[in-house]
This record gives C-alpha cells, sequence and structure tokens, in this order.
C-alpha cells in the first residue's frame, strides 16, 4: 500500500451545486460492499444529497442480477442504486486496493459490509484510513459485529433474524416461525447504519474527529424487541409467537370480510373499545365493566375476538372500514403493492417517484423521512456498472485515461 499522504477530504474536485440544499449535501461518501445492508445506507445518505461513489468489482453488484431483471439490469438495483456514482476497482489486486486506499482518505464517510476483518486484509481498515484522514466516519455493517466470539460467522439477514429473537416470536403458536418475504434484517441494519453516520456527523462539527460506527444485523433486530427483555428479566415471561395478535393487548387482529379481503382492527384504547363493540352490534359488551380495561380483555381475549370475526363475516371489508372510520376506530385493509400503486393516500404523499431507464418511466419507492424544509430526492436511477470510471479515477484521483484503460 502506498504511504503517500492522502489530499484532505474537503479538496474537492467535483464541486457540490450552491443549489442543492438537502442536508448531507457537501459530504461524500465512499459506498464498498454488495447486496442490501450497506448499499441502502447509502441509498439513504445519496438521497438526502451526500455524493455516494459506490465501489463494485469489476462483475458489479450481485443485486444487479436479482429477482426482475430489465435491460441487463435488475428492477431492484435501479432503485438501491440511485443517486450512486458506479466504480468499478478489484480489490483483490494490489493497484486496486491503492486507488480504493487514495478514495478513502478524500472522503467523508465510509461504509462497508464485508466480513469483520476484510477491510484490514486489504490494508483498508480504519485505522489505516484514520491515519490520513482522521475526520473520516467509517460505518461496518455485518451479521454479528465486529467484536465478539461470533463476530467472524458470515451473517445474512435470514439468520440473524432468527439470532436477533424476531423470528420466535413472528408466525403462529405451534407451526415454524415465519419468514416476511423481505430482507428485514438487512434494510433494519441499514436504517441503523444511517443513523449512526447523522449521529457522527454531529459529533464531528464538536471535535473534529470521525469515529467508527458498528452496526451488527442481530443487534439491529434486537433493537426492535420493545419490552420483550425486561418482561423476561422482572417477570419471567418468555414472549411467543402469537399469530395475526399481538401478545397482551386486546383487540388487535386481523379479520376476514364476506368478500374474502381482510381487514385490521385496532380497538384497544378504553374508549375505542366501547365505539368498536357499539358498531359491531355488541353494547352489551361495549358496556361490560370486565371489558372496560385492556388487563380485562387480555383474559376475554377469545371471546372478543369471535365476536369481532363474527361480524365481519357478514359484511364486505369497506362496509366494515367504511363504519369503523365513521365511529373513529383504527381500521385499514391489507394492501398489496398493487392497492399501493393505486391509493390516493399514497399518491398524494409523494410515497412514489419516476425514474426514466432506456426512455421509460420506471416507478421508485420515495426514501423516508419526509423533511419539510430539506427533502431528499432521487436524481437518478441505478447507472451501469462502471458508468463513473472517468469522472472519479479521472476527475478526481487524476488517472489518465491511459492508466484507466490499463485498470
Amino acid at each position: 500500500m502506498t504511504n503517500t499522504i492522502c489530499d484532505d477530504r474537503h479538496d474537492r474536485s467535483l464541486e457540490v451545486s450552491m443549489a442543492d440544499h438537502r442536508p448531507l449535501a457537501g459530504l461524500r461518501v465512499i459506498e464498498l460492499g454488495q447486496l442490501l445492508a450497506g448499499p441502502f445506507t447509502g441509498t439513504i445518505l445519496g438521497y438526502f444529497g451526500a455524493e455516494v461513489i459506490k465501489i463494485e468489482p469489476p462483475a458489479g453488484d450481485p443485486l444487479r442480477q436479482w429477482r426482475e431483471v430489465k435491460d441487463g439490469t435488475s428492477l431492484w438495483y435501479r432503485s438501491l442504486g440511485r443517486n450512486k456514482k458506479s466504480v468499478t476497482l478489484d480489490l483483490k489486486s494490489e493497484r486496486g486496493r491503492e486507488l480504493a486506499f487514495e478514495l478513502l482518505c478524500k472522503t467523508d464517510i465510509v461504509i462497508e459490509n464485508f466480513r469483520p476483518g476484510a477491510m484490514e486484509k486489504w490494508g483498508l481498515g480504519p485505522d489505516a484510513v484514520k491515519e490520513k484522514n482522521p475526520g473520516v466516519i467509517y460505518a461496518r455493517i455485518s451479521g454479528y459485529g465486529q467484536t465478539g466470539p461470533f463476530a467472524h460467522k458470515p451473517g445474512y439477514a435470514s439468520v440473524t433474524e432468527g439470532y436477533g429473537g424476531f423470528r420466535y416470536i413472528n408466525g403462529t403458536p405451534g407451526e415454524a416461525p415465519v419468514r416476511p418475504n423481505i430482507s428485514m434484517g438487512d434494510t433494519v441494519a441499514g436504517i441503523h447504519a444511517a443513523l449512526g453516520v447523522a449521529l457522527a456527523i454531529i459529533q464531528r462539527t464538536q471535535s473534529g474527529e470521525g469515529q467508527v460506527i458498528d452496526v451488527a444485523l442481530y443487534e439491529s433486530v434486537f433493537n426492535l424487541l420493545e419490552g420483550i427483555v425486561p418482561e423476561f428479566d422482572g417477570a419471567g415471561v418468555v414472549r411467543e409467537p402469537s399469530g395475526s395478535t399481538i401478545t397482551g393487548i386486546v383487540p388487535t387482529n386481523t379479520y376476514l370480510c364476506s368478500d374474502g379481503k381482510h381487514v385490521v382492527i385496532g380497538g384497544n384504547g378504553d374508549s375505542i373499545f366501547r365505539r368498536l363493540m357499539t358498531e359491531a352490534g355488541r353494547p352489551d359488551m361495549a358496556d361490560d365493566p370486565e371489558l372496560a380495561h385492556n388487563p380485562g380483555r387480555v383474559v376475554h381475549q377469545e371471546k372478543i375476538d369471535l365476536a369481532l370475526a363474527d361480524w365481519c363475516r357478514q359484511h364486505p371489508s369497506h362496509h366494515i372500514i367504511a363504519a369503523l372510520e365513521e365511529a373513529q376506530v383504527p381500521v385499514g385493509p391489507i394492501y398489496s403493492v398493487e392497492d399501493m400503486v393505486a391509493d390516493p393516500h399514497y399518491q398524494a404523499r409523494g410515497m412514489f417517484e419516476t425514474v426514466e431507464i432506456n426512455g421509460e418511466p420506471l416507478k421508485i419507492p420515495a426514501i423516508m423521512p419526509k423533511l419539510t424544509r430539506t427533502p431528499g430526492e432521487t436524481n437518478w436511477a441505478g447507472t451501469q456498472i462502471g458508468q463513473h470510471n472517468q469522472e472519479i479515477l479521472g476527475g478526481l484521483l487524476g488517472l489518465s485515461d491511459e492508466e484507466i484503460a490499463a485498470l
């Protein structure tokens, strides 16, 4: 690895437009790693204004070929790769690692989601980078974290969702735990990493120094477990799976209607419960003192759910929703993506953005959260592999056309 002192990260050859008022404008991110957790972190940061340079192997991020592929690139990647500049470098080669190191010395933020130790083996770890770039914020995402007896284990979302406690409580009692049909552990880890980066940016404004952010997929899932730990430690209670209900809060469940569609009803507030049971034709239950508060309703959960299920079976879903909305009881449908795209509220809230791919429009989801004064936006969809090699390797690192071609 070269020992040349790197340029300061603020010595920009790629000037930020003064018109960009997004909160992360002016910050540079180098995204290493592939698939989902690290790249989703980069997507969030890029959406809110950061310049994200994605370093890919010559064959590209494998996610470019996952699921539905159109015109040689997956539609998923068009969304996940938005606002990113793609640069190809072979990190298995010495020259590729040297160039990657130069980029890490010229950045504010590093994102990597390789197995712990990989970046150190390549000479790209945080200690090496910090010597040349003391203000660098270095976000590391792995299955089990950078320390501990399991740090070396590979950690896909499917495995860490089980280890992190989520799969145990998700499903129907007596049956195999259920996996949601998304890589939830990866996405939640990406959100945690983006939060860590934001906190580190705030701290850097006070100290001038960067720091390492250590995000584990299993810990990100574990962070969702609400009161499960203190309930076990203080009362010896192990929360079990509960199907379509939630333990200890009644009623909140999913009910089948006469048109074959399901509705979700949340009637667990005391006054809400009274309005719900009155609307369902059960004033006896609405006025029953044993059901007036949640602890009593938990005892009689089965009776309450049977009454609501019987009412819903007699009416189509639109009738149930309209009646409960009129009664100010939380209620809603179970939406597919087709339903979301057609829904006027989704449209009014700007939940979809349209990009152009080879002359054709493609709808992709907006990225949350919504900021009223400095909102994020999509500038371009996921690009072709190495589309920004000339701009970054030539413009930022100063390589000649011949040197870039030789790579």
